[in-house]
């Protein structure tokens, strides 16, 4: 009797061959695909989605979900037998006018799967984006998009394409990072004793600060006003946004206390006699 029933079934054609049996033997396969699609992204988010950053893992379990429903659509039409030349025509029309007209979205799409690849920067790096003047923590890297929020507490969204061609800088690559601030002396003081105070000072006030490498000290220029002196030191780069100001505070109290005079802009004018 069972047989008898689905013998029936696959005599009653609906059209262009397609039969109510083969309509079920497909959507029996198409059911099968999704659990078997939900499954695998289970198993890979639990066992491998670890092992990589947030960004990527989300984008490959959507590539797998999807990848694996296609693949049974494809076993689906061919289990079937249903012709869809005429629909991949028709498809292939609409294709071309959806691609002139989001050219932007392709492009963006095309930069999202280049920007995982790449790794550039991964989620929690604080970046610069010198080309748009941006500047704060990348949030995450998406299909069409990338999100960094700025030191304001604002969230700035990226279209993909201009960031994989924009110039990027991260802030928190390497373990340890270099600060760097100018200050001026008078021509009349002595730069050695100038440096080595500055140098004590910060052996006592600035443990943070790196001694290998060693803190160094250039003369920048000999100003108008000042001789300038360039400090540079290492320090790790969780304290990157407080050394700076730091270091520009005891160079300035170093040199109080040593009695060197930090001097104002001055201009020497010449009058010229009267005949």
């Amino acid at each position: 009797m069972v047989l008898e029933f689905f013998d029936s079934l696959s005599e009653m054609e609906l059209i262009g061959g397609l039969t109510i049996l083969s309509l079920f033997v497909g959507g029996i396969i198409m059911a099968v695909g999704f659990i078997v699609a939900r499954t695998i992204r289970l198993l890979f988010n639990k066992y491998y989605a670890s092992s990589l950053t947030q960004d990527s893992a989300k984008n490959i379990g959507k590539l797998i979900y999807y990848g694996i429903i296609i693949l049974s659509f494809l076993i689906f039409t061919s289990s079937t037998g249903l012709d869809l030349s005429g629909l991949l025509v028709a498809g292939g029309i609409f294709a071309v006018v959806i691609g002139f007209a989001t050219q932007s979205v392709v492009s963006n799409l095309i930069s999202g799967i280049f920007l995982l690849m790449e790794k550039p920067a991964k989620q929690g790096d604080t970046i610069e984006l010198p080309d748009m003047g941006i500047s704060g923590t990348l949030v995450d890297i998406s299909t069409f998009s990338s999100r960094v929020r700025k030191f304001d507490g604002t969230l700035m969204r990226i279209p993909n394409e201009k960031f994989f061609t924009s110039n990027i800088r991260t802030l928190t690559s390497s373990l340890v990072r270099r600060a760097e601030v100018t200050v001026g002396i008078a021509y009349s003081e002595k730069i050695e004793h100038a440096i080595r105070e500055i140098e004590n000072e910060i052996r006592d006030f600035m443990p943070f600060v790196l001694q290998v490498p060693k803190p160094e000290f250039r003369i920048e220029a000999l100003a108008d006003s000042s001789v300038n002196i360039t400090i540079l030191v290492w320090h790790p780069r969780e304290d990157w946004s407080e050394v700076q100001p730091i270091l520009l505070k005891h160079a300035k109290l170093a040199l109080d206390k040593a009695g060197i005079e930090i001097p104002f802009p001055q201009r020497v004018i010449w009058q010229g006699k009267e005949k």
